[in-house]
């Protein structure tokens, strides 16, 4: 008897990430000021599930680069509307706006190995959008991308791509 394919729910998208990666990155030096000056750094990255596959988290150390610097990603799947928000919580602001409140996620999921996720932020006190690329090339491949726009989405930059190679043990 043949069985066909369910349709994914989106619930188990990010399950690529989960483990130990091994990231190049690239950074742009000076964001949404006509700079095309960049700096290369690696980083190590380590993926976890939370319980009951609500979503996952990981740590971003890098190395040799901003020394002390340490941050992290907390991925949340909502069932209701099958979108994923993602927070970036890191110890210079710890993820959180001038109230006390954490900022707010980009919110987005993926069509066919790619996802889009966006959102509003703050940029050198101008309310712009902020949109993650994840691009998923292979079990031990993945590039995320973050990009900034200061006209509500009608033009991008990349301000950051982050290469990963997964670590094996």
């Amino acid at each position: 008897m043949k069985t066909t394919d369910q349709p994914s729910d989106g619930a188990r998208d990010f399950d690529f990430v989960i483990g130990r990666w091994h990231t190049v990155n690239q950074r742009r030096l000076a964001s949404l000021k006509d700079s095309n000056e960049w700096e290369t750094f690696e980083s190590t990255e380590e993926a976890r599930r939370l319980p009951a596959g609500i979503g996952n988290y990981d740590d971003f150390r890098p190395i040799n680069w901003r020394p002390g610097f340490a941050a992290m990603s907390l991925r949340i799947f909502n069932p209701e509307t099958k979108l994923w928000s993602i927070y970036w919580l890191d110890n210079k602001t710890g993820g959180m706006d001038k109230t006390g409140s954490l900022q707010a996620p980009v919110v987005g999921k993926f069509i066919k190995g790619v996802g889009i996720f966006e959102g509003d932020d703050m940029w050198d006190d101008t309310p712009i959008r902020v949109r993650y690329k994840w691009s998923v090339l292979s079990a031990d491949s993945a590039t995320w991308e973050q990009s900034l726009s200061a006209d509500g989405g009608k033009t991008w930059e990349t301000n950051w791509i982050a290469h990963h190679s997964r670590v094996r043990d």
